[in-house]
């Protein structure tokens, strides 16, 4: 059983910017982020996949960008340009492979119990 941490969740004013962290219990080589907002469903917003790669949500290209430093096995995401639409609960998720077509899918077989981003206008 995988377990991941999140931090990084806060309050900010539109335009600022944010950085989520997790920190699995061990390796896996497929790993994302994905939102709910309250009446919504549960979207991938950013996915890493040790070999090939990321992939974005069209809404947070060119404002989101997920790394992960393996040195500490770690997966970010920097959140760049947020906006009151970007407010919601956000969640780290992990499995062992995802398709490259399923990575921003929410079929993920770990996730964390979720952070808070809230940004205000």
């Amino acid at each position: 059983q995988v377990q991941l941490v999140e931090s990084g969740g806060g309050s900010v004013q539109a335009g600022g910017s944010l950085r989520l962290s997790c920190s699995p219990s061990e390796y896996t080589s497929s790993m994302g982020w994905f939102r709910q907002a309250p009446g919504k469903e549960r979207e991938g917003v950013a996915a890493w996949r040790s070999d090939i790669g990321t992939r974005y949500a069209d809404s947070v290209k060119g404002r989101f960008f997920i790394s992960k430093d393996n040195t500490k096995n770690t997966l970010y995401l920097q959140m760049n340009s947020l906006k009151p639409e970007d407010t919601a609960m956000y969640y780290c998720a992990a499995d062992t492979y995802r398709d490259w077509a399923l990575l921003l899918q929410p079929g993920y077989k770990y996730w964390g119990q979720g952070t808070q981003v809230t940004v205000s206008s």
